[in-house]
């Protein structure tokens, strides 16, 4: 018995509600958000959004993500130094689930979606089923990458303590919530069901609006 999927029968499912209806109908019937057999354009919105993440990814490691003021001057810290610094006073823990977060995680993140672009372009040949897996991954440890960005938070309202020491966060700050925030928007643009068209042979990718 021939099994049929749901979009070679011309049905879609809505992207807002999750309604499936038939794509000729043109919008939803229940919210009127446009039907789509895939996401419009989604290898060029995820692509532009992780090369975006990539770009911002140096000045959120190379600059200071947070300024310490004291008795002897201010110190500045990027993420990498922070780690060591957490790590030579005996916080490994601390220094372990940060440089998890703040540096393994991204790299991962990033390189895993690339592959996923590549294979969805037919330029890498693995199982759609591992991919697909590979995708939700991907989309689970995502939301933790924030981790950085919280410690920060934290120590600038629980360390000012007037004169005596200050938290100042620095401009990689900026540029890591804009990391985690890109990683995320190309995440939610990749559609994964064109792992299954390329893996089929089906060419139902839509690139018009």
């Amino acid at each position: 018995m021939e099994i049929r999927s749901a979009a070679a029968q011309g049905l879609a499912s809505c992207h807002l509600c999750g309604k499936v209806s038939p794509v000729a109908l043109g919008n939803c019937p229940r919210c009127h958000g446009a039907l789509h057999l895939r996401k419009p354009r989604s290898l060029e919105r995820t692509w532009c959004f992780l090369l975006a993440s990539i770009a911002l990814y140096f000045p959120a490691n190379l600059m200071p993500i947070m300024t310490v003021g004291g008795i002897g001057g201010p110190e500045s810290d990027t993420i990498m130094s922070g780690v060591i610094s957490f790590w030579r006073k005996g916080d490994l823990l601390v220094a372990a689930i940060i440089f998890a977060a703040s540096i393994l995680i991204p790299i991962l993140k990033m390189l895993a979606l690339i592959w996923l672009c590549l294979a969805a372009a037919g330029k890498t040949h693995a199982s759609p089923k591992n991919l697909a897996r590979l995708y939700h991954l991907t989309e689970l440890v995502g939301r933790w990458s924030m981790v950085d960005v919280f410690v920060v938070a934290i120590l600038v309202a629980l360390v000012q303590v007037g004169a005596l020491s200050t938290v100042v966060p620095g401009p990689a700050i900026l540029s890591f919530a804009a990391v985690v925030v890109l990683t995320m928007f190309a995440a939610m643009s990749f559609d994964p069901r064109l792992l299954w068209d390329r893996h089929t042979g089906a060419d139902l990718s839509d690139t018009h609006e």
